[in-house]
């Protein structure tokens, strides 16, 4: 159902009122580079453990395996919450009625 004209009005100046908020950008949350590059650190020693493991015990082989699921799962949430960003980077009028553009696939017999 498309926005009244009414609407619309009310959701720009909606959107102005927070493109001037120089603290509304900064309350959202942030992906830390060292957080995400620890947990990639955390899942690459998790799969080490559960290969290296093997040879040693089942049991070290599946605490790492273990690792590696919690790892991977907090991996998982840290790129929703990076997707979650780039959405927010657009407009909110273009997201809230569908007009978000997408990029084109190429043809491959262009190239």
């Amino acid at each position: 159902m498309p926005l009244s004209d009414n609407e619309q009005r009310i959701l720009r100046q909606i959107e102005e009122q927070l493109e001037q908020d120089p603290t509304f950008a900064q309350r959202g949350y942030r992906l830390s580079r060292r957080r995400s590059a620890l947990i990639g650190l955390g899942l690459v020693i998790g799969l080490a453990i559960t290969i290296g493991g093997l040879a040693v015990n089942f049991v070290v082989s599946f605490a790492g395996f273990v690792l590696v699921l919690v790892t991977a799962t907090m991996l998982e949430s840290e790129l929703r919450v990076l997707g979650r960003d780039r959405l927010g980077q657009l407009p909110i009028s273009a997201w809230l009625s569908g007009n978000i553009r997408r990029p084109e696939p190429h043809d491959v017999d262009d190239i």
